[in-house]
């Protein structure tokens, strides 16, 4: 998708009015990381369609003008949202060491860490439910993506190699396979989290019932990678 080209420098950025307190120094980073967390809540809300720029620029007391400058456009910007995002838990995930752990101290450490994530990052669940409706169409035009999310991969397939030369893992496990069985148990419950408890009459992602579907999954996980 062709972006619309970078405007330049918003002018009132250079023209502060004068005050009795020392000048703030403009820090555009800082900026740039208030826009993003402000349009994560925005597009995890309202969706691609239903976002509005005005709204974002309101709450981070900048303009549309100042987003375009940064992003080129509403949907640059729902995309490096999406790439901060899938960003984020990439990067908590090689945060854990796992490669220090056991095979199934490590594999137990990045399924809590999994149902932990999905519990509490819930716009994460919702931009990623948002994009697959959009058949991936944003996301494939971030470069970084494949790359970034390969990380994850590579963390299992050690764990299967370690744990296939210690005795504790079985042999014909896929990582690729296990990362969807993994991701699928923990995004489920927040995911479809409405229309199972229309369903049943029980969400699945209250807190009464936390701990028990977090140890359930773990588990769940555990028996199925051992020998």
């Amino acid at each position: 998708m062709k972006k619309a080209s970078r405007a330049t420098v918003p002018e009132h950025i250079e023209t502060l009015p004068e005050t009795s307190h020392p000048r703030r120094k403009y820090d555009p980073e800082e900026t740039k990381r208030n826009i993003l967390e402000v349009a994560t809540q925005e597009f995890s809300s309202m969706g691609l369609t239903g976002a509005r720029v005005d709204a974002i620029a309101e709450r981070t007391n900048t303009t549309k003008r100042m987003l375009y400058y940064y992003f080129g456009s509403k949907e640059g910007l729902y995309e490096a949202v999406l790439e901060k995002v899938y960003g984020d838990i990439r990067a908590l995930e090689q945060d854990l060491k796992i490669s220090d752990m056991s095979p199934m101290d490590g594999l137990r450490s990045l399924v809590e860490f999994t149902f932990d994530y999905h519990d509490k990052h819930r716009d994460f669940v919702r931009l990623v439910t948002i994009e697959n409706i959009h058949g991936a169409k944003y996301i494939e035009q971030v470069k970084t993506f494949k790359n970034r999310n390969a990380t994850v991969i590579h963390t299992i397939e050690d764990l299967l190699t370690r744990g296939v030369a210690s005795g504790d893992f079985r042999e014909d496990i896929d990582a690729i396979d296990l990362h969807l069985l993994i991701s699928s148990l923990c995004f489920h419950r927040i995911a479809n989290r409405h229309t199972f408890g229309t369903a049943f009459g029980r969400d699945p992602s209250h807190a009464r019932l936390r701990a028990r579907h977090r140890a359930m999954i773990v588990d769940a996980i555990l028996r199925f990678v051992k020998k």
